[in-house]
């Protein structure tokens, strides 16, 4: 029974959204639902802000592995929840990422380098897999290592100069230009292709959970 109005609230909610898009006068509609959706989404954040706290320290209380990063991610839990909700260092009306409050100091001295620390470790990672993924097998490699070669290269100074010497009736085979083609044409045409792909699949998923057809979102359950 309460997967039955959970399908009638997804199917009501799918066709107000679908409808608004199309027909303008329920375009109000469309737009009270999402606020509704925002609403629903404030609640989340308990949820998971709760999950959290129980996954951890449930962690720590039976010393999991490495159970000591759960004691720091507590610690960093708590100590901006207080930061963001009492607005330590600033007024109780004024913006919470104003210049001088805490919470903005520690997003702009811990939580920024750390991001820029892992996304800086993540070049190793990909530049291991393009290793692995250039190496010339077949026609296929062979074709993404040449153009991987000269986009690389149309991005250097070295580039540049490789093909400087080239006259302007010649100018479409320098190798900053090849890359800019390489990139605006073949890379965009696959690029859009992926996009519509996606597109597509999302089109097909939503209205297998709209009908319902698909009930992963209820757990399986056919109650």
């Amino acid at each position: 029974m309460k997967n039955g109005v959970a399908l009638l609230i997804t199917f009501a909610a799918g066709f107000v959204l679908i409808i608004s898009t199309f027909i303008p006068p329920w375009k109000d509609v469309g737009e009270n639902v999402s606020q509704y959706f925002q609403v629903i989404g404030v609640f989340a954040f308990f949820l998971g802000g709760g999950s959290l706290i129980k996954l951890n320290i449930q962690k720590i209380s039976t010393r999991a592995r490495d159970w000591e990063f759960a004691i720091v991610t507590l610690i960093g839990f708590f100590i901006m929840l207080a930061a963001g909700v009492f607005k330590i260092g600033n007024e109780i009306s004024a913006d919470l990422q104003a210049s001088g409050t805490l919470f903005t100091y520690l997003f702009d001295s811990i939580k920024a380098p750390l991001s820029a620390t892992m996304y800086s470790l993540l070049a190793f990672y990909i530049s291991s897999a393009s290793y692995r993924a250039f190496r010339a097998k077949n026609s296929d490699a062979v074709m993404l290592l040449i153009a991987a070669f000269v986009i690389l290269m149309g991005q250097t100074f070295v580039g540049v100069v490789m093909t400087g010497w080239l006259p302007e009736s010649l100018s479409i085979l320098k190798v900053e230009n090849l890359s800019f083609w390489l990139m605006s044409v073949p890379n965009q045409a696959g690029q859009r292709a992926i996009l519509i792909g996606i597109a597509l699949g999302i089109i097909s998923m939503s209205l297998r959970v709209i009908i319902g057809i698909e009930r992963t979102h209820l757990s399986g359950g056919d109650e």
